[in-house]
């Protein structure tokens, strides 16, 4: 199986973690990782050092998220570890599968508050003028394109006249492994084939010979994997991506504007939540168990693992990820190619920490 390693706990501690670093709260985290972080090669984060709790009685929040997605594990490792509560904050969740113009809908009416996503699923979609704001970078990478050996695909060279499974045809791992494609000098709309099939049937029309390799993410991939014999051919945690945020927090624009403390709160309890699970993955996987009742905690923490929630980014280092996306996806034709990505990744964004 060829996966690139996630990083260890040294590589973890020493990695952009938006301004947490400097925290109390990181310091305990610090304190309790196996291998210590060399305070004097970390890199120096942006934002404050503290954030407030909100005054007066719990301010009642509600955060919407897709149980399935163990990538956000964060969301319900905020409430589980009290990071919701060292900020004076009341969370309800609300499970949310259905289509991301729904979710960003529901966050633009005031149907929730807040919800993390995968910036490649959104960023479209916001051109339509969604009263949402991206604040955070959550995490980096948590998306695999595989194939099994008898194939004989290894690169994404390999792929060319080939077809490739995918579980939405408008979907953030399209998109991600278009842009790949063409960064390998392939073609993505005349040089491959896409196909869409339910997640649980990739495998399968993989076998069959339908397509010849697939993309996908977790929970479903790692089981996968291990059923099939599968290999990676390319993921999000290669070169540069492996340092660009794969899930971002929204938040509703009213309450960012009318807000801006309550905004930053929470904010904050996710990404401290984000940077103890980094530390702590196996503890993370047991408080995740619940919403994956049919994965063992094991397979759960070696997904995490995986993952790179070593990654957080706030202010300009954020936008500057947003920019990037908004570049990369004009290279396949997401976006039209006159969009001004600094002008248009200035206008989804906000500091909530200057």
């Amino acid at each position: 199986m060829s996966i690139t390693p996630f990083p260890s706990r040294r590589t973890v501690l020493t990695g952009s973690l938006a301004g947490l670093a400097v925290s109390g709260l990181f310091r305990n985290v610090l304190a309790q990782s196996a291998t210590p972080m060399d305070m004097s090669t970390r890199r120096q984060a942006a934002g404050p050092a503290t954030v407030e709790p909100v005054p007066g009685p719990a301010r009642k929040l509600t955060i919407a998220w897709n149980e399935a997605s163990i990538c956000t594990a964060a969301v319900p490792v905020a409430k589980a570890k009290g990071f919701f509560k060292k900020y004076n904050l009341d969370i309800d969740y609300v499970n949310f599968a259905g289509a991301t113009d729904q979710l960003l809908e529901a966050l633009s009416t005031g149907k929730a508050d807040g919800a993390p996503g995968m910036a490649l699923r959104w960023l479209k979609p916001l051109q339509q003028g969604f009263d949402v704001k991206l604040v955070a970078g959550l995490h980096a990478g948590c998306m695999y394109l595989m194939t099994t050996p008898p194939t004989g695909i290894k690169t994404l060279p390999d792929l060319k006249g080939k077809t490739i499974g995918v579980t939405d045809i408008g979907g953030p791992d399209r998109n991600f492994f278009s842009i790949r494609l063409k960064e390998a000098g392939i073609d993505p709309e005349t040089d491959v084939q896409w196909r869409q099939f339910p997640a649980d049937l990739l495998p399968l029309a993989l076998q069959r010979g339908d397509i010849q390799a697939f993309s996908d993410a977790d929970p479903f991939s790692y089981p996968q994997r291990r059923q099939f014999g599968l290999i990676d051919i390319d993921n999000n945690m290669k070169g540069e991506w492996a340092s660009l945020s794969c899930c971002v927090i929204g938040l509703r624009g009213s309450l960012v504007r009318n807000e801006p403390k309550v905004a930053a709160a929470v904010t904050r309890a996710i990404l401290e939540a984000g940077a103890w699970l980094a530390c702590n993955p196996e503890e993370a996987a047991t408080i995740f168990q619940p919403y994956a009742p049919r994965a063992n905690a094991a397979d759960l923490a070696a997904m995490l693992k995986m993952q790179g929630h070593h990654h957080q980014t706030l202010t300009q280092d954020f936008r500057q990820e947003i920019v990037r996306y908004a570049d990369a996806l004009k290279q396949v034709g997401v976006f039209r190619s006159s969009l001004d990505s600094e002008r248009y990744a200035k206008r989804i964004t906000q500091d909530l920490f200057i």
